[in-house]
């Protein structure tokens, strides 16, 4: 399988469009928060399903210190997870999916006919905030921390899979679907994009 997109190019800066949070005149705000255009193509014999994560495993595990340094530990944060993607679909146009930023999260979030998207990590991140929490599903895109120095790298996955429908619950998570995927997954494909908030960070 091959997967790219028309909104940036493989290993290359993902413009403010697509992402969640952005610079303003008077610090940090929310962005357009549309998704990017995805196509994917050369789709393995006998697939009756795609489902799609975007992962970013840049994350810092601490946000305290004034500038977060690069070799402070990472860990993995779920901007997006859609699941029963029928198999005739191989593309997502820019914006199809998700087009600003919801309080709360989208209760129900634009997807292909009979696909399914679970929680994304700002489920978690806005729980004490009475503003934003929520349920937060579909695509939210990236907000890396103001003051981090690491570029953060937003990972696309498309994977084929031999079941039209993945067995989850109503509310469903990252892990609950690479748990559910495990002995169906025929092929797969990635790209990855890039973003910083840090003006200081380069490519």
């Amino acid at each position: 399988m091959q997967i790219h997109s028309d909104s940036f190019e493989h290993r290359q800066r993902i413009p403010a469009e697509f992402a969640a949070g952005q610079p303003t005149a008077d610090g940090y705000g929310f962005a357009p928060n549309r998704n990017p255009h995805l196509a994917w193509r050369d789709v393995p014999a006998g697939t009756q399903s795609f489902a799609l994560l975007c992962i970013d495993p840049d994350v810092p595990t601490d946000i305290s210190p004034a500038q977060i340094p690069v070799a402070q530990p990472r860990t993995e944060f779920t901007h997006w997870v859609i699941v029963d993607i029928p198999a005739g679909v191989h593309e997502f146009a820019a914006g199809s999916c998700s087009d600003g930023v919801v309080a709360h999260g989208k209760a129900a979030p634009a997807g292909p006919a009979g696909s399914r998207q679970g929680l994304n990590d700002y489920t978690g991140w806005f729980a004490n905030d009475p503003a934003m929490r929520g349920d937060w599903r579909g695509y939210d895109g990236p907000f890396p921390p103001p003051h981090d120095l690491r570029l953060h790298r937003y990972f696309f996955r498309v994977f084929a899979l031999d079941v039209a429908r993945l067995d989850l619950p109503a509310r469903f998570s990252t892990g609950e679907v690479l748990h559910a995927m495990q002995g169906h997954v025929l092929g797969e494909a990635s790209i990855y994009g890039t973003y910083a908030l840090n003006p200081v960070v380069a490519d």
